[in-house]
C-alpha cells in the first residue's frame, strides 16, 4: 500500500501543475476581457453579469452531479470566499481596469502570492517559506520589467490603491479556501459566486450604474469568455490547486498570468511588444519555479 501511495504521489503533482499551467493560460485572458468589458458596460454591472451567469452554470452542474449543498463551517467558509474573491476582489478590479492597462494591473496583482504567504503564515495555515518569498519577489521583478512601459505613463492612484487591495482580497480568499474542510470545488465556486454576484447588484443599484446588456458582439464575446472560461473554468480549477498545494503555492498562477495577458494584448489590443516581455518573462518563470515548483529536501508541514 506504502509503495503503491509512493508511485502515485508524483503522478498527482505532476497532475496538479498541468491543471496549475492551464489556469494560467486561461486566466491571462481575463484582464483583456475584463477592459472590452468596461467598454460598455458599467464596472460593477459587468462584473455582476459574469458572476451571476457563471453561478448559474454551476448550480446547473451541482444539480447534474447531484453533488450536496456546503453546510455549517463549509456554508460560511464558501460565504466569505465569495464576498473576498469575487465581490470586493472583482469590484475592485473592475474598478481599476477602467483606467488601468491590463499589463500594468498584473504588476499589482503579481503581489498575490507574498500577501497570501504573509497573511498564510501569520494566521499560522502555512510555515513561511524563504524559497516562496525569495520566488515571489524575482517574479514581481519579472512583472515589472515587462511592463516597463506602462510606469512612464500618468498612473491614477486610487485605481493603483484599488488593484493592490485587490490583490490582498486574493489572497485571503485562497487562505480560507484553505480552511473549508472538503466540499467539491464546484459546490464552493457555485455559492462564492452566487454571494458575490449578489452583493456586486447591489453595489451597482446602490451607486447608480445602469443595468443594461451590450450591444456590441466584441462586449458578448468578452463576457461570454469571462463566464464559461475565466469564471466557470478557471476558478474551479483553481480551487482544485488551491487544495493540493496549499494558499501560497497556488497564488503563484498569479505572477504567471501576466505572460500571457501580455501576449493576449498583443494580439486583440495591438500593444506594443520589444524586449522587456522575453527578459521579464524570464524571471516571471524563474520566480514560478523557484516559489512554487521547487521541491524543498525536507518540505515543511503545515501549521496547525
Amino acid at each position: 500500500m506504502v509503495r503503491t501511495l509512493a508511485h502515485m504521489a508524483p503522478r498527482t503533482d505532476r497532475t496538479t501543475l498541468a491543471v496549475f499551467l492551464l489556469v494560467s493560460v486561461l486566466a491571462g485572458g481575463n484582464a483583456v476581457g475584463i477592459r472590452f468589458s468596461n467598454r460598455e458596460l458599467d464596472p460593477l454591472w459587468g462584473a455582476t453579469l459574469r458572476f451571476a451567469a457563471a453561478a448559474l452554470i454551476l448550480l446547473a452542474v451541482m444539480a447534474v452531479l447531484r453533488l450536496p449543498w456546503p453546510r455549517s463551517r463549509s456554508l460560511r467558509g464558501a460565504a466569505l470566499y465569495g464576498l473576498l474573491n469575487f465581490a470586493a476582489g472583482f469590484a475592485l478590479i473592475y474598478y481599476g481596469l477602467q483606467e488601468l492597462h491590463a499589463g500594468f494591473a498584473q504588476i499589482l496583482l503579481a503581489l498575490v502570492p507574498l500577501a497570501t504567504l504573509l497573511l498564510a503564515v501569520v494566521e499560522r495555515q502555512e510555515a513561511f517559506r524563504w524559497a516562496a518569498a525569495g520566488g515571489g519577489v524575482i517574479a514581481l521583478v519579472g512583472v515589472l520589467v515587462m511592463t516597463r512601459g506602462a510606469l512612464s505613463d500618468s498612473i491614477p492612484l486610487l485605481s493603483v490603491l484599488a488593484l493592490v487591495a485587490s490583490a490582498f482580497c486574493f489572497a485571503q480568499a485562497a487562505i480560507v479556501v484553505g480552511w473549508i474542510p472538503e466540499v467539491h470545488p464546484v459546490s464552493v465556486n457555485a455559492l462564492g459566486m452566487a454571494v458575490g454576484a449578489t452583493v456586486l447588484l447591489v453595489g451597482s443599484l446602490v451607486t447608480g450604474e445602469s443595468q443594461a446588456l451590450p450591444d456590441l458582439a466584441q462586449t458578448w464575446a468578452a463576457v461570454v469568455y469571462l463566464v464559461v472560461i475565466g469564471s466557470v473554468v478557471v476558478f474551479v480549477l483553481f480551487v482544485v490547486v488551491i487544495k493540493q498545494w496549499g494558499a501560497s503555492r497556488a497564488a503563484y498562477a498569479l505572477v504567471l498570468i501576466p505572460v500571457f495577458t501580455v501576449i493576449y494584448s498583443v494580439w486583440l489590443l495591438d500593444e506594443p511588444v520589444g524586449w522587456e516581455l522575453a527578459v521579464g518573462g524570464a524571471f516571471v518563470l524563474a520566480g514560478v519555479y523557484v516559489g512554487a515548483l521547487l521541491k524543498a529536501r525536507n518540505p515543511e508541514p503545515r501549521l496547525s
